[in-house]
């Protein structure tokens, strides 16, 4: 009488205990004498072991073999499986043309459990390749699914294809059913980063409004709207990174004699100018700051200021501080015109700083006006 095989649950138990002992080729053994008795119900189960057993060995071409063995059973909980780690491998040796069928193997398998995965790297697969609607189809079956993680990421990443491609209503309603498949209070980053996209979209949709108010620059502004949307649109592009384009809204603007007076006020608005009857055109740094504000290059134009204001001020407070001469008085009221200003305190400690670094002595209490 021949002898019984051995149980093909004990032996599949044994080689997961020998896998996790690091006994990677006494494992691949069992799993592959259960693989070896045939059509039994723990043969996928045995050739999915069998196949991370000899990836994690380095025989990833034998691994592929036994992941196809354990596809072909169709056994629906570790055929998907199997699919999914074919599919890696290919992904890790960055054989994308050979991931995309195995992927959609496991897609095909329509086991909830992987499907939002697959339907991911599908998109990714078919965007990367240049396939706009195939990868949609795709994000769109994923956000489908209504999975918490999968289903956020796919909603992300059309609604980035979507407002690339000028369409940001669509956007909104994508990302508005990402957010709803989020529970804020355990995925609170995940959360935020659809919520600042739902913000960028409206951003892109009132760039597009804005635009479309002052049409293409063929024919004049409206007198009444035009400045107004100048300004507005102005002021948004560089939140989209559009600063260049935000330069060219202004000189428009200012071009056009129907509005350039409203625009060039609404470009002014926050300049802060205290005597109403100075008129600008007699101060002469005001075409450099209008220019800085329309060019959104203000930031520079400060720091280069403040750099020359910190620079002529050391020299003069050291000349003061050295005393004598009669020039002395003049060069007290020199260093004192900043203490009116909010940023005039911090002008005074950096010079008093250097001085007591250079000269080893501080400034007066109460510098510089004690």
């Amino acid at each position: 009488m021949s002898e019984t095989p051995d149980d093909p649950a004990r032996l599949c138990e044994e080689a997961r205990r020998l896998a996790e002992d690091g006994e990677l080729g006494l494992a691949a053994q069992l799993f592959e004498q259960v693989v070896d008795l045939g059509d039994t119900p723990l043969r996928a189960q045995a050739a999915l072991g069998l196949a991370v057993v000899l990836d994690d060995a380095g025989n990833v071409t034998a691994a592929r073999a036994a992941d196809r063995t354990a596809i072909a059973t169709r056994d629906p909980e570790y055929g998907p499986r199997a699919a999914y780690h074919l599919a890696l491998t290919h992904e890790r040796a960055g054989e994308h043309g050979e991931a995309g069928p195995a992927w959609q193997m496991v897609v095909d398998f329509g086991n909830p459990a992987y499907m939002p995965p697959a339907l991911l790297a599908l998109a990714r697969l078919a965007d990367d390749g240049g396939d706009f609607d195939a990868a949609r189809g795709h994000w769109e079956e994923a956000i489908a699914t209504g999975d918490p993680e999968y289903g956020p990421v796919a909603a992300h990443d059309l609604a980035q294809r979507l407002l690339e491609r000028g369409d940001p209503a669509r956007a909104q309603r994508i990302l508005t059913a990402g957010l709803k498949l989020i529970d804020r209070e355990t995925a609170p980053y995940a959360y935020s980063r659809l919520a600042v996209a739902v913000g960028i979209s409206y951003l892109d949709q009132a760039i597009g409004a804005f635009g479309a108010a002052l049409g293409d620059g063929d024919e004049p502004a409206d007198p009444e709207i035009g400045p107004l949307a100048t300004e507005l649109l102005a002021r948004t592009l560089p939140l989209r990174g559009r600063g260049g384009e935000a330069r060219d809204i202004w000189r428009r603007g200012l071009a056009d004699t129907g509005v350039a007076g409203q625009v060039r006020a609404r470009l002014r608005r926050d300049f802060g100018a205290e005597d109403d009857e100075v008129d600008p055109a007699d101060v002469w740094w005001e075409p450099v700051m209008e220019s800085a504000v329309s060019d959104g290059s203000l930031p520079a134009l400060a720091g280069e200021a403040f750099g020359a204001l910190d620079h002529m001020y050391a020299l003069l407070a050291v000349r003061y501080a050295e005393g004598g001469g009669e020039a002395h008085e003049l060069l007290g009221r020199a260093i004192r015109v900043p203490s009116d200003y909010a940023w005039g305190p911090l002008l005074h400690e950096s010079f008093a700083e250097r001085l007591r670094l250079a000269m080893g002595t501080p400034a007066p209490p109460g510098w510089p006006d004690a």
